[in-house]
């Protein structure tokens, strides 16, 4: 459990850090109008704000220490209950956002639809049966 709590925080995590960069800059693409196209799927000018990018940031991290907190890998801030509780919510989130890429994008013919079938739901999906494992299993094995 313990390699699977990691694994998953650490890509959460790398998510997150992702969107702090977005809050400033298009990379790895070149301009926000492709940017806008290529990853979330709105004209320019409907992007996300920079606030608005930072609380994803921020619900990522959270995200990422639930999960290694429901694995008894980092101490719990709050109420015992949290992790498991916070980390199955997180489980769910990421099922409904995966489950629900796939069924609109299945809809659209769009670059980012694409995207989002390949990458994005898949990722969401794993990354969803994940937390619901380590919020069902609990704490590292020895």
């Amino acid at each position: 459990m313990t390699a699977l709590a990691l694994l998953t925080a650490t890509v959460l995590m790398v998510v997150g850090a992702l969107h702090v960069v977005w809050m400033f800059s298009p990379w790895p693409l070149r301009t926000r109008e492709e940017f806008a196209r290529r990853v979330v799927d709105v004209p320019v000018e409907k992007l996300p704000t920079p606030g608005m990018t930072a609380v994803v940031a921020l619900l990522l991290g959270i995200a990422g220490y639930l999960v290694v907190a429901r694995a008894e890998l980092v101490a719990v801030v709050g109420p015992g209950w949290l992790p498991a509780v916070g980390t199955g919510g997180v489980a769910a989130v990421l099922l409904l956002r995966g489950a629900g890429g796939l069924v609109m994008s299945s809809r659209r013919n769009t670059e980012f639809a694409r995207l989002d079938r390949r990458y994005y739901s898949p990722l969401c999906l794993v990354l969803a049966l994940a937390c619901a494992a380590v919020a069902v299993l609990g704490q590292h094995s020895p």
